[in-house]
Formats: structure tokens, C-alpha cells, sequence
């Protein structure tokens, strides 16, 4: 499935439409039908060739619209690309600037996974032009990540899946991988085996993985699996945010 992503017209009448339909679902049947009896008297008043349901459906939606003062398109593409200049700076969500995801992951570098990792990881991606695929077993977090993506108008970016590294395969060829330690920590030896094995094989030529380490007693375990896990590519460890460790690993180039 090849990434698109959506012109800012698009995006725009995207946002309307969730506008308008949170509007119809918040509020009683009797107060729609209301609107509904506005819509047919002001249409009568028009020249109208049929007063058809798509046309009574239109003005009910153009009613609400002007209730709810829905901003124009052009107020509105300000707003969003002030929202995108702010959500694509690294200091936002607290990374460095000089950081290994800042720094690695560049901008409109096509697919990105991040599994498990926090909202602003993903939100930092697709502020910067990247898809970004993010996975949680907690839909608290996969929710938090569309609001999030929704309210900046970059929805057309984001991808949310509630499930685990275990259940879940590439369907699409990753450009980045972006793991928390807890998405790898919590399955089995074979289970993790298998899913790094998945993400090698679904990524591209020179593209990277970003693997939290988790600290504690099996740190050192942990870094000896992934080292193994990863032979052949080119990895290196670093501290990022915070102090905590991240592992990377590029694949090689053919």
C-alpha cells in the first residue's frame, strides 16, 4: 500500500466534515430536526429545481457550519501551518535537537514505525513530512496520538494500530523503526526473535532502527541480544533523552 499524502484542501474539508459530525452527535435528535425545518425554509426561499435529500443534507451541514463558526480556509491553513512549525520542533516533545531521532530520522523520509514509544514521537515525525504507522498495546496511547494528529490537520499522516510487535507485520516498506524498550521487553524470546526479523526484512537500504534500551539489571543482556540480532548492519549506542540509552542500527546499502 503506497503512502499519499493528502493536499491541504483536502485536509480542510476532512476537518469540517469531523466538525460537523461531532456537532450532529453531541447534541439531541429534536434540536437536528430543528435544524432540519431551517434548512427546507431556506431553501424555499431560493430557486431551487428539486429540493432533493443530498441538497437538504447539504444546507443542514452549511447551517451547522455557520453555528459552530467554522473558520474559512485560508484561517484555517494559517493556523495549521503555525500548529506544524511548532509540533516539528524536537525541543516540543522534549528531544534533542542534537538527539539520535533528530538527528537520524530526516524529514519526509518516508515510512516510519514507532511502537510503543510516546504520542510526541509520532506527532514529531509527521509534523516533519514523514507516514508514521504507530503501534501500542494501550489504546489510551494509539487515541492520544489521532487526536493529536487531528488537531494539527495532519491525521492524512498518521496510522494508529492497537496490538503489539507480535501481532502486527509491515505492510509496506519501513524507512525508520522507532521502538520503546517496554514494545520488545514485554514478549518472549521467540516472539522478539521473530518481529526484529519482520522490521529487518520490511526495511530499506540505509534505513534505521532506534531501539530504547531498558536500564536495570538486564541492560546488559538485553544490548547483547539486540547486538547479535543486528549483525551485519551498522550499530552504535548512545545516551539521548533523558540519559537513557538508545540502540542503533543502519541496514547496509547494497
Amino acid at each position: 500500500m503506497a503512502y499519499r499524502p493528502r493536499s491541504l484542501r483536502h485536509e480542510y474539508e476532512l476537518y469540517v466534515e469531523r466538525e460537523i459530525e461531532e456537532y450532529k452527535e453531541s447534541v439531541p435528535r429534536s434540536a437536528l430536526l430543528g435544524i432540519g425545518d431551517e434548512a427546507v425554509a431556506s431553501l424555499g426561499k431560493q430557486q431551487q429545481l428539486a429540493l432533493t435529500e443530498l441538497v437538504l443534507c447539504d444546507e443542514v451541514d452549511r447551517i451547522i457550519s455557520a453555528r459552530l463558526r467554522v473558520p474559512t480556509y485560508n484561517t484555517w491553513r494559517k493556523r495549521r501551518l503555525k500548529a506544524l512549525k511548532e509540533f516539528s520542533r524536537p525541543e516540543r516533545w522534549g528531544l534533542r535537537p542534537d538527539g539520535a531521532l533528530a538527528r537520524t530520522v530526516r524529514p519526509a523520509e518516508g515510512h516510519v514505525l514507532v511502537a510503543g514509544a510516546s504520542e510526541g514521537t509520532a506527532i514529531y515525525l509527521a509534523a516533519n513530512g514523514c507516514a508514521v504507522t504507530t503501534l501500542d498495546a494501550t489504546g489510551d496511547v494509539v487515541e492520544r496520538v489521532m487526536d493529536a494528529a487531528v488537531s494539527v490537520g495532519i491525521a492524512g499522516r498518521v496510522r494508529g494500530f492497537i496490538t503489539d510487535l507480535a501481532s502486527w507485520a509491515p505492510d509496506m516498506p519501513l524507512n525508520a523503526v522507532v521502538c520503546a524498550a517496554a514494545a520488545l521487553s514485554g514478549l518472549t524470546d521467540a516472539e522478539r526473535a521473530r518481529a526484529i526479523g519482520v522490521l529487518q526484512q520490511a526495511t530499506t537500504a540505509g534505513g534505521v532502527h532506534l531501539l530504547d534500551i531498558a536500564a536495570g539489571e538486564g541492560r546488559k543482556a538485553a544490548l547483547d541480544e539486540l547486538r547479535a540480532s543486528y549483525s551485519g548492519w551498522q550499530v552504535s549506542v548512545e545516551r539521548d533523552v533523558s540519559s537513557a540509552e538508545r540502540f542503533l542500527a543502519r541496514k547496509a546499502v547494497a
